[in-house]
């Protein structure tokens, strides 16, 4: 029996984005089997080669983000480029882009044309502000995305500007939203036989985290506030400062896990009765009562603090950086980091699929590849090109 990648293994992707919100949608569909074949320009390739940290060389972002893919080159601006690229189509479940809106019009590759050579098509359409609106033909970042979505506004600390995350949380909310909007059309195609276009709009991927955000305001006249490591009348949950310099994280706003912490604390008392004895009292005592923990926790090494607040059942953990992950037996355990093995850089590390399926799991085949690599396999293979073709698009740069 052959052994498969995943639930989707033997559906085929052309992934024609750049750079990280339309490209981590193609890396979580290939982590779950699909065939992802990254259509890039000859003229240097997607630009997350060279972004980011690099070693050797080498970008360290570009094993992961275009992991489980293969690479063919493409200049979509040309005539010929875009022949073959409604062939590739033309035997693809999906095709996966995020270009500004009207640009694979302009090449000749709106949806129209594309499902009259494949009714089954899945067009999955990554921008910044959505394929309609005012705003459609803007340039749109993920950055200007967290801030039109109303995650930007809330995060940091009150006395500060706006602060973001250290990661590039709107693209990549786009993207998931994007692979999990690509699998419910897939789902549907199976009773309609015929595909769709998913037109995903960064700023609504982080509108769509933003709780009850809309609410509050419409109906109390509450506008949320950047309010730092706390959520104002959920208490406690923070961070808090160890004998070692190193913080823990405590979570324990419920009355049940509080009691716990003050046992944990031999302060039985603080649940017993006063003001924190309640839910809302503790929440509307948040500071003294952080004060309080943060006193106790600065006696106990982090180790140590733990240690009785795990026993407690009181939800605790070190804030974890790269080392501490790479290090700690639960990522072990449960095989949360996985070691791959690059041309150039040899082993490298990175985080493993998710979630865990326990009958048809994905798992990781391969790191990005080179540019280009999989050409022959791709427009040889697939396509059925002699060498002379390929040689001859080679020579007018559409390949």
């Amino acid at each position: 029996m052959t052994e498969r990648n995943g639930p989707l293994d033997g559906y085929r992707v052309i992934e024609a984005g750049s750079l990280i919100a339309g490209p981590f949608c193609g890396q979580l569909l290939g982590d779950f089997g699909a065939e992802v074949i990254k259509v890039e320009d000859p003229d240097g390739g997607d630009p997350m080669r060279d972004w980011g940290t690099s070693a050797d060389g080498v970008s360290l972002a570009w094993p992961v983000i275009a992991r489980n893919k293969k690479s063919v080159t493409c200049n979509l601006r040309s005539t010929d480029g875009q022949a073959v690229m409604r062939r590739l189509v033309a035997s693809a479940d999906v095709l996966v882009e995020n270009f500004r809106p009207g640009t694979l019009e302009r090449w000749g590759l709106g949806y129209d044309e594309l499902a009259r050579l494949n009714p089954g098509l899945i067009l999955v359409r990554v921008t910044g502000y959505g394929q309609t609106g005012p705003y459609a033909s803007r340039a749109g970042f993920g950055s200007v995305g967290e801030a039109m979505g109303g995650v930007r506004y809330v995060s940091g600390e009150p006395d500060r500007p706006p602060s973001r995350v250290g990661i590039s949380l709107g693209d990549s909310l786009a993207g998931t939203f994007s692979a999990y909007g690509t699998v419910m059309a897939l789902l549907e195609r199976q009773s309609s036989g015929r595909g769709q276009v998913v037109d995903t709009a960064i700023y609504e991927a982080v509108f769509a985290l933003m709780e009850w955000l809309v609410p509050e305001w419409q109906h109390a006249g509450v506008r949320r506030e950047r309010t730092g490591s706390i959520l104002p009348g959920i208490a406690p949950s923070n961070a808090y400062p160890t004998a070692d310099d190193s913080q823990i994280i405590i979570g324990a706003n419920r009355d049940t896990v509080f009691t716990r912490l003050c046992e944990a604390m031999e302060r039985p008392e603080l649940a017993a009765e006063g003001p924190y004895a309640t839910h809302r009292g503790r929440g509307e005592h948040q500071h003294d009562l952080d004060r309080l923990i943060g006193e106790w926790t600065r006696t106990l090494p982090a180790s140590d603090a733990l240690e009785r607040l795990n026993a407690a059942g009181v939800p605790a953990g070190l804030i974890y950086t790269a080392e501490d992950m790479l290090a700690d037996p639960h990522f072990a355990a449960r095989e949360a980091i996985a070691t791959m093995t690059h041309r150039q850089l040899g082993d490298v590390s990175m985080q493993n699929v998710a979630p865990k399926l326990s009958s048809s799991p994905g798992r990781l085949r391969w790191v990005g590849p080179e540019l280009g690599e999989h050409n022959d396999e791709v427009y040889g293979g697939l396509l059925g090109l002699d060498d002379d073709e390929r040689k001859s698009l080679e020579s007018v740069g559409a390949i």
